[in-house]
């Protein structure tokens, strides 16, 4: 017998398959058994109607438990009232481990109880779904990416100094020294920008923000583009098509997870560029209007960013930050130095910020200055600053966080939900 997954057995209509997975449900209907099986492709109903159908490893057909282990024998037959199309009648059943009171039953849970079995919540339907877009975003980021000429590059996750705010680091011991958790890879993507010159990199990143909100936490991925030879316009165009590519791959490839998870896909079919653009001045005007009264120089919160971006109908640029709020390697607008080349990414919906990108200081006097001017210490920063040294030229970046991107696509109330395993201020297990 042909050994298939789930996904496929439309393809094997009329045959014998084996079919290896997990029992989601059981019922029975006088001598009719029904078993539906799982195999982390797909989902399928198993009948048994014949008395003669063997079934081994328990003595009774209601003896298989949510989560039992099974080797399923039968024959493929159409039924266009199955999700999938067909139906596999039975003709053996083996048990290869039986399930024992699984603790996560079809009913309401809290979240401490699913976040505490968070290694058995996600074989419910809906959060291998969200598993599931979330591989795809992963795929079409990469793909579009790889297509468009850019070199995948790693980044060290262990650093000695930070790339943004030192106060939001984690240390660890290297042997005799102090480390630390990268919290972003992109001074090193610069240095590989200058090699390669398109370059991206995708990993791990850590902040150790004591931050309770829904779209923390502490370890997250993150996608961070850098290309040597590239000004601010040409930045903003690359971080549009990469999000409106990455859009409408989900919506073309993952149709039936974002029906699993209920997700109106009406706003993310308007995701295509090019997206509305607002300088950080023209968004504190458009904020006053709607009763915040943010003054110049202060940055926007959670808060602000939705009332932006519910102004739009896709995802919008805010422009030219001031400097003050900017890390140290932004370049400043060369009509007003108060003023930095920078944007971020905000989606609709509520979700926020979802790229941070700018032009990187390419002038040597220049980025020494910032150096001081933030006390940072410029031996740590050496190697950085020889990238001015040598050959320097404009250059931008971005970085965009993979799990508030799944959040906005999957339309998820936190990003806890976006990971296999989240890593939140307070949990660190499992």
């Amino acid at each position: 017998m042909n050994k298939v997954y789930i996904n496929a057995s439309a393809d094997y209509v009329g045959q014998d398959v084996t079919i290896e997975g997990w029992v989601t449900h059981y019922r029975s209907s006088g001598k009719i058994h029904f078993i539906v099986v799982r195999d982390g492709t797909g989902v399928i109903q198993c009948v048994v109607k014949s008395p003669d159908a063997l079934l081994e490893g328990v003595n009774n057909w209601s003896e298989l438990s949510q989560e039992t282990a099974v080797q399923v024998r039968g024959h493929l037959h159409a039924d266009k009232r199955a999700p999938i199309g067909v139906e596999l009648e039975v003709e053996s059943l083996k048990v290869i481990s039986l399930s024992d009171n699984y603790p996560i039953a079809p009913k309401e849970h809290g979240v401490d109880f699913l976040m505490d079995h968070r290694h058995l919540w996600i074989r419910s339907p809906r959060q291998a779904a969200i598993l599931r877009i979330r591989a795809a975003i992963i795929h079409a980021t990469r793909q579009f990416l790889d297509d468009n000429g850019f070199i995948v590059a790693d980044p060290p996750v262990i650093t000695p100094a930070a790339a943004e705010g030192s106060t939001t680091l984690f240390p660890i011991d290297y042997f005799d020294d102090r480390a630390y958790l990268s919290q972003s890879g992109q001074l090193y993507m610069e240095a590989l920008a200058m090699a390669l010159g398109r370059v991206y990199s995708f990993g791990p990143t850590f902040r150790a923000e004591k931050s309770k909100t829904r779209r923390h936490l502490m370890e997250f991925w993150m996608v961070e583009p850098e290309m040597a030879f590239c000004e601010f316009e040409e930045n903003l165009m690359w971080q549009e098509q990469l999000v409106s590519y990455i859009v409408q791959y989900v919506l073309e490839t993952r149709h039936n997870e974002l029906q699993t998870i209920e997700r109106d896909i009406t706003r993310l079919q308007q995701v295509k560029p090019p997206f509305p653009r607002i300088t950080y001045n023209e968004a504190l005007e458009r904020l006053r209007s709607v009763g915040f009264d943010l003054k110049w120089g202060e940055d926007m919160g959670a808060p602000h960013e939705t009332a932006l971006a519910e102004m739009f109908d896709r995802p919008v640029f805010v422009t030219h930050f001031p400097v003050s709020l900017k890390a140290f390697y932004m370049q400043p607008d060369p009509q007003n130095p108060e003023l930095a080349l920078a944007a971020d990414m905000l989606a609709p919906e509520g979700y926020g910020e979802i790229i941070g990108g700018s032009q990187r200081i390419h002038d040597l006097a220049l980025l020494e200055e910032r150096i001081r001017q933030h006390h940072l210490d410029p031996a740590v920063y050496s190697w950085y600053i020889d990238l001015r040294r040598y050959g320097s030229v404009p250059h931008s970046g971005f970085g965009m966080g993979l799990e508030r991107v799944v959040a906005w696509i999957c339309g998820l109330d936190h990003v806890r939900e976006t990971i296999p395993f989240a890593r939140t201020l307070n949990r660190l297990w499992p």
